[in-house]
């Protein structure tokens, strides 16, 4: 059974620094089409075109590759353009190595749907790494409930509260928040500064309860701070937006 979820678009921004991220991605995008009715953009940055991805990805899928010769890949800025160019009332941004259970999706899309909330984080508080060895076996079993049986096995990441990793908004509040802070280059700090901007404007924020599944994958310069300038630069600017209040955070978001 496949959910209708076709008034969502899910944005997965990627740049391709290891074979591990290729895998993860198919892996991922089989669970997406598997289970949704729905949209996908992958939108790629780089020097070049590999034509990787293309070999990896169904007709469904809609891909967009930008030339870009900036070692450090800018995920914000190239979200708020996946953002502003998708179709749907609901988006989703989506790391390239996440799964996470259906029903939680579902739920998420729901309270979306309903008006509940503007933005939800489809999980809570389990931020599950999958071991090597139980990756390889739900690449070839295509089943999530084999990461739900094995779950005991994984290493939780970013305690206490992660709110990284995928989330979904409704593309016109999300806008109105002020998108992605492209101040935030290159990895790190960035969810943790989106959910306290969302929240200090007033904007209705949930988490749903269930874990989400992290395909490891080796790190390099776009997987990790990729200098103690850098990660001093993007916990200055996360100290600094939580500082300003509601009026001159919106003003801030103005000039954005």
């Amino acid at each position: 059974m496949k959910y209708d979820l076709k008034d969502c678009t899910f944005l997965i921004p990627v740049r391709l620094d290891s074979i591990d991220r290729l895998v993860n991605l198919r892996a991922i995008l089989i669970f997406l089409e598997q289970h949704f009715e729905t949209n996908i953009h992958i939108l790629e940055a780089d020097r070049y075109n590999t034509k990787l991805i293309q070999g990896i990805i169904s007709s469904n899928v809609k891909y967009s590759f930008i030339k870009d010769y900036d070692p450090i890949f800018h995920r914000t800025m190239y979200i708020n353009k996946m953002v502003r160019d998708s179709h749907t009332s609901i988006v989703s941004v989506w790391d390239t190595d996440v799964i996470i259970p259906p029903h939680q999706v579902v739920k998420s899309i729901d309270l979306l749907r309903n008006n509940k909330n503007d933005f939800v984080t489809p999980y809570m508080k389990k931020f599950l790494d999958v071991p090597k060895i139980i990756g390889e076996l739900f690449f070839k079993s295509k089943d999530w409930q084999l990461l739900e049986k094995h779950k005991n096995k994984m290493k939780l990441l970013y305690r206490p509260n992660p709110v990284g990793g995928a989330f979904f908004a409704q593309k016109k509040e999300y806008i109105e928040s002020g998108l992605e802070n492209t101040n935030f280059y290159g990895w790190g700090i960035e969810d943790g500064e989106r959910v306290n901007r969302w929240i200090k404007l007033g904007y209705r924020f949930s988490q749903v309860e269930g874990p989400l599944f992290h395909l490891t994958h080796s790190r390099g310069s776009n997987s990790v701070f990729h200098s103690v300038d850098q990660r001093k630069r993007k916990t200055n600017e996360f100290n600094r937006i939580c500082s300003l209040t509601k009026e001159e955070l919106e003003k801030e978001i103005a000039n954005w």
